[in-house]
């Protein structure tokens, strides 16, 4: 019997990485938060990133998450309970408030959250990365972004 795997068999994740961003968000905030969102996974949660690219030509390009982020919209009461969820899931996770839209540097951004008690928090957006069932309990009132 063969048990090699079938080249052309999907590959099933046993995690996920999602972002939920509140629905009032602007088109350039959604991609600007959910690219400052997921930034934070592949510097601490190494088992994310694939393997380097390399073109038909040798040229080498960086890694990328090996597997997708899916992206998911709410109003600001689904955000603060998947929020509440993520963190009593103690899921790896990544906040963006609306202060950060009023900052310049990274310095004055992690002092803008820093300033706000976690339930006053102003959310924006949201990233969680876990067990595909541990996301999909926190996300519960989210739809998939169109």
């Amino acid at each position: 019997m063969n048990t090699e795997p079938i080249q052309n068999e999907p590959v099933r994740f046993d995690t996920k990485i999602a972002v939920l961003l509140r629905e009032d968000l602007e088109p350039w905030q959604r991609l600007n938060v959910t690219a400052f969102l997921v930034s934070g996974f592949g510097a601490t949660v190494p088992e994310v990133i694939g393997e380097p690219y390399t073109d038909a030509d040798g040229v080498g390009y960086l890694p990328m998450f090996r597997q997708p982020v899916l992206v998911f919209e709410g109003a600001k009461e689904t955000l603060n309970a998947a929020h509440g969820r993520a963190l009593g899931r103690a899921l790896p996770r990544a906040v963006f408030t609306s202060d950060l839209f009023a900052t310049g540097n990274d310095r004055d951004n992690r002092a803008a959250v820093r300033a706000v008690p976690t339930a006053e928090l102003d959310l924006v957006g949201l990233a969680v990365y876990g067990p595909r069932s541990a996301v999909d309990k926190v996300l519960k009132g989210a739809r998939m972004h169109p």
